[in-house]
């Protein structure tokens, strides 16, 4: 049982020692080295066991906190001091296991992009078997990690991290944020939230309650939130993950209601998912959740499951085995859910939201493969650009082609020779967008340069040059230019 008072004030002890043992991601992979560290996060610890049994108080903490393993309590005692080891079992952070002592909380070294940091969760079963409790606290899983790599860090006043779970995006944000509140229904999350901040030596504002709730009629400049978003008939088993919501209702509150708490001109940044439904279209039901005026909106749709997939993964997640029949009969029941409801398969992604006086402009799509860019700069760009294009007549400016959009003509065998079936341009860097264009469209694009002709007139010595009607390639262009423009592969000069 985690004491909240006694944790929180042993954490500069516990500061003490994990600098002093260099308990940081870095020290620690170059402790293990490549293939450990790699078969470690496939859950394989024998590797990195065999390294640590002599690595001093280091490989102490990595057998106790990253191995999970049961480690003698004079060693314990020497890793952890000036804390000790009475104190650490007491406030919850250690427990006894015969004559040794083991975590009783997963503390990982992290490193968001500014240097080391520390979060405290609950272990998560993965090397040692634990069950999964009702008020579990996750810890920096992958979507954590999706959502810190796809959250903007440009300098701002105030930032809300709704459902803070462990912690970890409001550490982050106190890196490029004047003042960071952040949420939580469960107390649990808060507590072990609260150590990791003081761990960290940071400032959080830490509140109690659901939703939108504890900050009513507050406003800030960031919204970044990792919210309890499976989808499922709304049955509440772990307060992680489950809203209490039916289907994607969780996501739902969240967009529409999220724009209501930013200042003008503030961003939101958020993980959700939404059911595709048979016979509609899931970026018009996404669309659906927003204001008709007065939000600008970006939803990258990142993967989708189909329902047994889905229904399978959550439940494995919870520690349920199918082959058992009560999870059988759970499983039954959420897929007949997903049935009566027509639900063809669950969508996930990004969902960027920016306030503004304005009509919204909402664009929902597909981003399904693979880039290695953090989108976060992106999100930034995104809405950069389309201001851009809202003040702007395109028919009257310069554009440049980016250095690094590729343009790919695709020809496949003929009967007489290579028959051209696609061309393409692709952006090299960010999101890697890539535009199928026709052979009309590459020769616009290859006019395009700083020093060269307003788009209005190169698209008028393009139809006169290929027999074209004016009018129409004018057209064309607009829409063509638009869309390039929102993807960054040409930028106006």
């Amino acid at each position: 049982m985690v004491d909240r008072d006694l944790l929180l004030s042993l954490c500069p002890a516990l500061r003490t020692a994990l600098i002093r043992c260099r308990y940081d991601l870095d020290t620690v992979r170059e402790l293990l080295g490549p293939e450990a560290h790699a078969a470690l996060g496939r859950s394989e610890p024998v590797p990195a066991r065999r390294i640590a049994r002599g690595a001093g108080d280091l490989g102490v903490l990595v057998r106790l906190f990253l191995l999970q393993d049961t480690c003698p309590e004079d060693e314990v005692a020497q890793a952890l001091a000036p804390v000790t080891t009475e104190q650490a079992v007491q406030a919850g952070l250690v427990e006894r296991d015969g004559d040794g002592v083991r975590a009783a909380l997963d503390l990982r070294p992290l490193d968001a992009g500014t240097g080391s940091r520390w979060v405290l969760s609950d272990l998560d079963g993965s090397i040692r078997p634990v069950p999964t409790r009702p008020d579990h606290v996750l810890g920096v899983g992958q979507a954590s990690l999706s959502l810190l790599q796809a959250t903007p860090t440009d300098r701002v006043g105030s930032v809300l991290d709704l459902g803070t779970g462990c912690g970890v995006q409001a550490i982050r944000a106190a890196d490029h944020a004047d003042e960071v509140t952040a949420t939580d229904i469960n107390p649990r999350c808060l507590t072990l939230a609260a150590a990791s901040a003081a761990l960290n030596e940071i400032d959080i504002d830490l509140l109690e309650g659901s939703w939108f709730e504890p900050v009513a009629g507050r406003t800030f400049d960031r919204i970044v939130a990792n919210p309890p978003f499976v989808v499922s008939a709304g049955r509440v088993e772990h307060s992680y993950r489950d809203s209490g919501l039916d289907l994607d209702g969780a996501s739902r509150l969240m967009i529409s209601q999220a724009a209501e708490h930013l200042n003008p001109g503030g961003t939101a940044a958020m993980l959700a998912s939404w059911v595709h439904v048979e016979g509609e279209d899931w970026r018009a039901r996404v669309a659906s959740w927003l204001p008709s005026h007065g939000v600008d909106a970006w939803i990258v749709q990142r993967d989708v499951a189909d329902p047994a997939l889905y229904v399978g993964t959550w439940l494995r997640d919870g520690d349920a085995d199918q082959r058992e029949p009560e999870v059988a009969v759970r499983a039954e029941q959420w897929l007949d859910h997903f049935e009566e409801h027509g639900v063809e398969g669950v969508g996930f992604g990004f969902v960027y939201l920016r306030r503004t006086d304005l009509p919204s402009d909402v664009m929902a799509e597909d981003l399904r493969h693979a880039f290695t860019d953090a989108l976060g700069d992106e999100a930034v760009d995104y809405f950069r650009r389309l201001d851009w294009l809202r003040t702007h007549e395109v028919l009257d400016a310069r554009f440049a082609v980016r250095p690094d959009t590729a343009l790919e003509r695709v020809h496949l065998p003929g009967e007489d020779g290579w028959d051209q079936v696609v061309v393409r341009v692709h952006r090299g860097g960010g999101p890697a967008w890539q535009h199928e264009v026709d052979d009309l469209a590459a020769a616009l694009l290859g006019g395009m340069r700083a020093d060269g002709l307003p788009l209005g007139d190169l698209v008028s010595l393009l139809a006169a040059a290929h027999g074209e009607d004016e009018d129409d390639l004018l057209t064309q262009s607009v829409g063509l230019v638009h869309g390039l423009v929102r993807h960054g592969l040409i930028e106006p000069v």
